[in-house]
């Protein structure tokens, strides 16, 4: 195995800092424990403090999950509307190829 640190953008490390910040914030605001949330998670104190942190090395489901169990919305304030956008997506992708191939170029000089 590697022990290659893996690095991530500015804005990787700071969206993923202030997505365990709102976290922090709103289960301190609806007055929850850490046992607390994390029991309702399913995952260990230790792994919501990572999440509450930002650590990157956290699966981003759990991310999403914890955040929706406080209330944060990760996109937008009407649920549906993910539902809407995924929807549009993959209409989009639907017309897209399959894969993305890497153009040659074609040699026409004789």
């Amino acid at each position: 195995m590697s022990s290659r640190k893996r690095t991530y953008s500015r804005i990787t490390r700071d969206a993923t800092e202030l997505l365990g910040k709102l976290i922090r914030l709103r289960r301190k605001e609806r007055k929850m424990t850490e046992n607390d949330l994390a029991g309702r998670a399913g995952i260990s104190r230790r792994t919501l403090q990572k999440i509450e942190q930002g650590d990157l090395k956290v699966e981003v489901g759990l991310f999403f999950e914890v955040a929706t169990l406080v209330g944060v919305n990760l996109f937008g304030d009407h649920p549906p509307a993910i539902s809407m956008h995924l929807s549009q997506i993959n209409d989009k992708l639907a017309l897209l190829p399959q894969s993305v191939r890497t153009p040659v170029k074609v040699d026409d000089e004789f």
